[in-house]
């Protein structure tokens, strides 16, 4: 398994930070500024503890991903950055060379997430007036242009919504990122079959993320596949869910209505999906075996959590890994204390399992204390000088 954090350019706190699909721009923000010195916090903590990247949002509500990401290049030394963009707004030619130059100077840690774009209202504001169909029309020929200059081709392309003539890159990405994507929609199936390295599902119950991946795996057999959800994981089952009653308690009946009102205007499947698990209330928020929906109450996009003890979460991604999940994009509210809480807590279970080894290969449960520190845990009492 490969375990990714989240940087929230949108702001964090100790509550839920609403923001993203159909969230009106300005409600996003949290208490805590945004600052580089802040996410760089984030994203070296994430480093250290064993996440492999780090997703980085996109959209009206957050700041731009492939700056703020560019500039931690500087202060994290192996963390790969997922940059979430969308086609629609940007050349695919333009998009192929930035991240030509994002691998070359990065040291070859950039992935895409390529969005698509479920809310028409939002997309206009970049200038896109394309409806949902011909938006992932259109994402399928981005990707053919994007991944045949990353090939070397020389490109000349002439469809529906693009067009290029004799483009090329004078050099190539090294390796050529991977492209993770994803939608619910009829639409996007044969665009991830077709193009993406890693398909993501939002967090959604285990039986409806088992047919969505047999969906995909029916249109391409050997599709990887990952996963986005919050987590909040303590130490005891009790101490998690009293957090997660505490970021309840935080959000008014009246935050809901209104991001409610936004969210029931999205076009996303996904998005749909969501909704559905809470129906815009508080009551039944747990909607299987320590999945909880009320992130999604007030924040778009990912709305589920997994809540519990370090070895109820990591049983968990146990289960979802057996549907054939192999990438776990996770965050959580502050998202610096809450990669320490996973990382300390449910990684070592998970290495003490035998599914997961830090990617440096150092600090697993039974050579170290905590995942990152390779000091060895001592078996016999340390002696005591002499005062």
């Amino acid at each position: 398994m490969d375990f990714h954090w989240f940087l929230p350019t949108n702001g964090d706190s100790r509550d839920i930070v609403g923001g993203g699909h159909g969230t009106p721009v300005g409600s996003a923000g949290g208490v805590r500024p945004l600052t580089i010195g802040y996410l760089g916090q984030i994203a070296r903590s994430a480093e250290q503890l064993g996440f492999v990247g780090a997703l980085t949002p996109t959209g009206a509500w957050c700041e731009d991903a492939w700056l703020s990401t560019a500039m931690l290049t500087e202060v994290t030394e192996r963390l790969k950055f997922l940059v979430a963009f969308r086609p629609g707004v940007i050349s695919p030619t333009l998009a192929a060379q930035m991240a030509s130059t994002f691998q070359r100077l990065s040291g070859g840690r950039l992935l895409l997430n390529v969005v698509t774009g479920g809310e028409s209202h939002e997309q206009r504001q970049y200038g896109d007036f394309l409806d949902k169909d011909a938006r992932y029309a259109r994402t399928a020929e981005f990707l053919t242009i994007v991944r045949s200059l990353f090939r070397g081709e020389t490109v000349t392309f002439d469809g529906a919504h693009l067009r290029v003539e004799e483009a090329r890159l004078a050099k190539l990405p090294d390796p050529a990122p991977a492209i993770y994507f994803g939608g619910s929609s009829k639409a996007a199936g044969p665009v991830a079959a077709e193009h993406a390295d890693v398909y993501l599902t939002w967090g959604e119950p285990p039986a409806q993320v088992a047919r969505k991946l047999d969906w995909i795996r029916s249109l391409r057999p050997d599709m990887r596949f990952g996963i986005r959800l919050h987590v909040i994981a303590r130490d005891t089952a009790d101490g998690a869910w009293a957090e997660a009653d505490r970021l309840l308690r935080g959000v008014s009946e009246a935050d809901i209505a209104a991001v409610q009102a936004g969210l029931n205007r999205s076009e996303s499947e996904g998005q749909r999906r969501m909704l559905d698990l809470h129906g815009g209330n508080r009551d039944g928020l747990v909607v299987s075996p320590n999945l909880w929906a009320g992130v999604g109450l007030v924040r778009g996009g990912a709305g589920t959590a997994l809540v519990g003890s370090h070895q109820e979460v990591a049983d968990r991604i146990q289960e979802y890994a057996a549907l054939g999940i192999d990438e776990f994009i996770l965050s959580g509210y502050p998202h610096l204390e809450e990669a320490y809480w996973f990382g300390e807590g449910v990684l070592p279970e998970l290495a003490r399992r035998g599914v997961w080894q830090h990617p440096d290969g150092a600090g697993t449960a039974a050579t170290s204390a905590i995942p990152f520190a390779g000091v060895p845990i001592r078996s016999e009492p340390v002696p005591v000088s002499p005062s």
